[in-house]
């Protein structure tokens, strides 16, 4: 199987390109020196050297610019404009700029990695700029579920759980190697009948 992971410089990325690696998939995954998911016009040259089927994707760069901000003085608009361009823009133009290889493939899928904190029954208040982005990043992807399904595309939208990384610090409550675990497992179950599901890095249906 040939796998694209994008944002696989350190991280959930970086042990999903080796968990696949190990197991004898080609794992491929990319950083900021191939392509800069903040900035648009990078990703469509980056995709066009990308020969050969893939059959699965997994959108899973993002970054999270807001932690702390503060409603009366914080959430500047460029720090809105620069989580977009990463968590959603970058996701979709990843996707549409990658289609050719993607539909190539005999099974194809595409894996994008949500949060619980886009679900609106998690709404809290803060860190609204990824709280939001990551809503519209699982709209996006329940969104392409239905425009592919027709092509035999299967999409996924998963929470990979509050992992103990650079982005989830180290209070979080599981290690990067059980979220790889996990995730791999629900990307393998992954199927047409299946498209379009929300779901844990443990396979549990999240709500909306």
């Amino acid at each position: 199987m040939r796998v694209i992971v994008t944002g696989a410089s350190r991280g959930i990325g970086a042990a999903l390109c080796q968990g696949y690696a190990a197991r004898g998939d080609d794992a491929i995954g990319t950083d900021r020196a191939q392509v800069d998911f903040a900035k648009p016009e990078t990703i469509s040259p980056w995709a066009a050297g990308v020969g050969g089927p893939i059959d699965l994707l997994i959108c899973n760069a993002g970054v999270y610019l807001d932690a702390g901000q503060s409603l009366e003085a914080g959430y500047p608009a460029e720090m809105w404009s620069q989580t977009f361009a990463v968590n959603v823009t970058g996701v979709f133009l990843t996707v549409q700029s990658l289609l050719p290889q993607i539909r190539a493939s005999r099974a194809p899928k595409i894996a994008i990695l949500s949060s619980q904190m886009g679900s609106s029954t998690r709404a809290k208040g803060t860190s609204l700029i990824y709280r939001v982005s990551k809503a519209a990043v699982l709209n996006l992807g329940l969104n392409l579920s239905q425009a592919l399904k027709q092509e035999g595309i299967a999409v996924g939208v998963y929470h990979p759980g509050w992992v103990r990384t650079d982005m989830g610090g180290a209070a979080a409550d599981i290690s990067v190697e059980a979220a790889r675990d996990g995730l791999i497992a629900r990307f393998d179950a992954l199927s047409l009948e299946t498209s379009g599901c929300f779901e844990t890095w443990d396979g549990r249906a999240h709500p909306l």
